[in-house]
């Protein structure tokens, strides 16, 4: 009997130890977190875009592609489409020098050191909304700090100011503006995390190369661009990969900041889909704008994956 009992409990042993069956139960969580969290919506989001859902008519009517057409008419879409393209591309250019830059200083040895970087995460872990609002303050129209160190320089309210002669710049009212200070804080929003992604793989470089390239006389700039970047470009598109996601998605900055304004020049995807689905009650107009990041984002994260796997191979 106790042989018996041996042998099943050895079985189940030997089972559990076997990586056909282990692997599939320790991954099975994730996989159903994914389909509950990203599928369901997902598939909904389809569902919704494909009829006249409203929020004051709960009935669903199958209308086909109708939604997709008026979008694709609507000329506040095509310039959310522009706007998001602008908005990732130059925010992820300055994140990407900017973390380099940050990330080069931080591994080196300095006091107080261990202060510097925490206040460089702060952003990161600070609530998305709060640091916005403070953006919101320092952008003001009337009591901006940085309308205020620009007069006392005498680049603003002069009359030969190269700002111009008004007493602000009204930030958040002119579009060009309001863009560029959509920029500015999406970029400092994201930079902690490209600079702990950066600082990584610079720890990772064998100390023997770069003692080597110096011995060979190489300078800074050649260490940097023939020795540092290409050892670093598979974690670097890694970076990128997760600032261009975050940066296409993202509704926090905008919508508190301008709202899309002045005029729509502001807005983006993620934000014209919710004012369009949710404040304007059209949720499968919404869902049909809101689906068209999907193909953006899977063609970018195959691009990018495909490019630091091709890069980590040679």
């Amino acid at each position: 009997m106790a042989t018996i009992k041996e042998e099943s409990t050895g079985r189940l042993t030997h089972i559990w130890d076997s990586e056909r069956v282990l692997a599939p139960v320790m991954i099975a969580p994730a996989i159903l977190y994914i389909a509950v969290l990203v599928g369901v919506p997902f598939f909904l989001a389809i569902y919704y875009s494909l009829s006249d859902a409203t929020t004051g008519d709960p009935s669903l009517n199958f209308v086909g592609l109708r939604n997709f057409l008026a979008v694709l008419n609507d000329s506040v879409f095509r310039r959310s489409l522009k706007n998001t393209f602008i908005f990732t591309f130059v925010s992820q250019l300055l994140v990407l020098v900017l973390a380099k830059v940050l990330a080069l200083a931080l591994i080196k040895e300095f006091r107080g050191k261990w202060l510097v970087r925490f206040l460089i995460l702060l952003p990161w872990t600070a609530p998305i909304a709060l640091g916005t609002i403070g953006w919101l303050w320092i952008l003001d129209s009337i009591f901006s700090p940085i309308d205020w160190v620009l007069r006392y320089l005498g680049l603003l309210g002069a009359p030969d100011a190269i700002l111009g002669t008004n007493s602000n710049l009204y930030w958040l009212g002119v579009p060009s503006l309001a863009m560029l200070s959509v920029i500015v804080v999406h970029t400092w929003r994201m930079l902690p995390l490209a600079t702990v992604i950066l600082l990584a793989g610079l720890t990772a470089i064998p100390q023997e190369i770069l003692d080597a390239a110096e011995v060979d006389g190489a300078g800074f700039w050649r260490r940097l661009f023939q020795v540092m970047i290409p050892l670093l470009l598979p974690i670097m598109t890694i970076a990128v990969l997760f600032g261009v996601v975050f940066t296409f998605t993202d509704i926090a900055v905008v919508y508190v900041l301008t709202q899309g304004g002045p005029v729509h020049s502001t807005q983006v995807l993620a934000s014209w889909a919710f004012f369009k689905g949710i404040e304007a009650g059209d949720l499968a107009q919404g869902a049909a704008v809101a689906l068209f990041l999907f193909p953006v984002m899977a063609g970018v994260a195959a691009l990018m994956l495909r490019l630091a796997r091709r890069t980590e191979v040679t």
